[in-house]
């Protein structure tokens, strides 16, 4: 188990615990009390840490290396029946950009998202989940397959932003991402997005309009990172937590200005801390959310698709 800077607290009560069991254990001194006394200690610092978090003490458990990427969460909601789909017809087949079909219970469903590495090797070839134009486009690909025959889409966005790179630009990244947000917004089929870890600029908004947007609570949604935010701003990454709190960029922030539709409650310590019940609660969601659009003729889906981005940044004066 890895923890964060702000969770150190809770590693050194884990470790007192984990000591005062193994002596109870080893030896015939009677430490249930102690145990229980620490026990007590840990679950109140826990609730007092995860209830007060910053901005920034999000982003990182956003970041943190053992939350779930998406084929966690794919392979924990479909099981067997998710069958993964590969290339854009074009160039290649992206690896940071991943999308097949898969089922809950008896509904089939288009799954698409970026996908991050668990090692340096993983994240190489995964290409820290920043997508080239070719995974936005068979992004595209697959989400007009599944309007074809009239099967949902649900994406999932974690990606610290689209490749940056030349031969990305050359291939036309800006326009694979504008493509993608145009042909998302008249999409005939029901779409659910869920935010599972970073959503920055462009990059997630390729794969990120939709009829129902649902953010997990310890993730983060902006045009972009508090770090090239602090960078251009400062000149300096130091400002990060600063630029943070500036950017609204936590799940709360963006229910406030009406960007997000629902916040997916995460388990205390973050969704990595108990994996098998995020990937309940997440699936229960998309459920509901399906739920809400299914009966909807393509035209009514469109139509209230359109006026709900339509009537964002709107202020009355």
């Amino acid at each position: 188990m890895e923890y964060l800077d702000f969770e150190l607290p809770i590693k050194e009560l884990e470790e007192q615990y984990q000591k005062a069991c193994a002596i109870g254990q080893e030896s015939e001194v009677d430490v249930t009390a102690t145990c229980k006394q620490i026990e007590k200690r840990l679950n109140e610092t826990k609730k007092d840490i995860y209830k007060n978090l910053t901005a920034w003490q999000r982003v990182q458990l956003s970041r943190h290396p053992n939350r779930p990427y998406t084929l966690d969460y794919i392979n924990a909601i479909c099981g067997s029946t998710f069958l993964e789909l590969h290339g854009d017809r074009n160039v290649k087949d992206d690896k940071a950009m991943i999308g097949g079909l898969g089922k809950i219970g008896d509904q089939s469903f288009m799954f698409v998202g970026q996908q991050k590495g668990y090692n340096t090797k993983t994240r190489q070839y995964r290409n820290f989940g920043m997508a080239n134009p070719e995974g936005y486009r068979k992004a595209l690909r697959l989400m007009k397959s599944a309007e074809k025959f009239g099967i949902p889409v649900v994406t999932f966005v974690d990606t610290p932003g689209a490749y940056p790179g030349l031969e990305a630009e050359e291939r036309g990244q800006g326009e694979a991402i504008a493509r993608n947000i145009l042909e998302m917004t008249r999409l005939k089929v029901p779409i659910i997005v869920v935010i599972i870890g970073e959503g920055a600029s462009g990059g997630a908004l390729g794969i990120g309009v939709g009829d129902k947007v649902l953010m997990l609570e310890n993730t983060w949604y902006s045009v972009i990172s508090p770090e090239s935010c602090s960078s251009i701003l400062w000149r300096s990454w130091e400002f990060k937590e600063k630029a943070a709190e500036a950017l609204k960029l936590t799940a709360k922030d963006m229910k406030k200005q009406k960007l997000i539709d629902e916040i997916v409650k995460e388990p205390l310590g973050g969704a990595h801390s108990d994996r098998d019940k995020t990937f309940e609660t997440v699936k229960n969601s998309i459920v509901e959310a399906y739920d809400e659009f299914k009966n909807l003729s393509p035209k009514e889906l469109i139509d209230k698709r359109m006026e709900k981005y339509s009537s964002m940044g709107v202020f009355k004066g």
